[in-house]
């Protein structure tokens, strides 16, 4: 929602996508943008694609695609009721994401140019005990966002990855431990746009977390298994 504020102008034409049709429609009405708002899960591809064409027919082939839906719960293998959560969590924040893309990159790569921005997590650097379905998504968000980067390089068409910490929002209003630099999300919004005008291929936000996923990804194994025994979990909420 935050992103959507931010390039929110008279001369821009937004698209929308969310599971919540109230949601959607209160952010609409509040957006100075054109916007074209679809009530589509990211998990399901052909309304996804659906929802694409119907925007590229009303309003063109997009500057920007950002692919920002993703789902956060406490996840534990030995929970036999876990096993949906985990292939909830991979399926939107996976497959959600090249499902969001896909409609559009050929489109992008005739006319030479654009953007295609995904939203990944420094929690995608190492595993988090607790929580292994967001770590294992956000990692495999990061390695494909990295492929696609690759792939598109002679294109015109530039990837993105944003990998932030600690956003304020409901997904981690739920957390009750200490977020360190946690980051309210109208300021990450900006961040992320200045990336995007930037041409950036890779942010981490705030700047204190490249520091430290920098040192999460150098710490030897015995001693971040030592330290993450003692981390606190996330709640298994899904």
């Amino acid at each position: 929602m935050a992103l959507a504020r931010e390039f929110s102008h008279e001369d821009v034409a937004l698209g929308l996508i969310a599971r919540r049709k109230d949601l959607l429609d209160s952010l609409a009405s509040e957006l100075a943008a054109k916007v074209c708002a679809y009530t589509v899960d990211v998990g399901d591809f052909l309304a996804l694609r659906a929802a694409a064409e119907s925007f590229i027919q009303t309003m063109g082939v997009p500057d920007v695609v950002i692919a920002n839906a993703g789902v956060s719960s406490g996840t534990l293998t030995s929970e036999a009721d876990d096993q949906a959560t985990f292939e909830h969590i991979i399926r939107t924040n996976v497959l959600g994401m090249v499902h969001t893309y896909q409609p559009f990159v050929e489109a992008m790569k005739k006319r030479g140019s654009g953007t295609l921005v995904g939203i990944s997590s420094i929690a995608g650097f190492r595993g988090i005990p607790g929580s292994g379905a967001y770590s294992a998504s956000k990692a495999a968000a990061t390695a494909y966002l990295e492929s696609l980067r690759v792939e598109l390089s002679s294109s015109g068409v530039n990837v993105l990855t944003v990998c932030p910490g600690y956003i304020k929002t409901p997904m981690t209003d739920v957390n009750a431990f200490y977020m360190p630099f946690l980051m309210d999300a109208d300021r990450a919004a900006r961040s992320i746009k200045k990336a995007i005008i930037g041409k950036k291929r890779f942010h981490v936000l705030p700047w204190q977390m490249s520091v430290v996923g920098f040192f999460l990804r150098l710490i030897p194994r015995v001693m971040y298994d030592f330290l993450m025994r003692r981390a606190p979990r996330k709640p298994r909420s899904l």
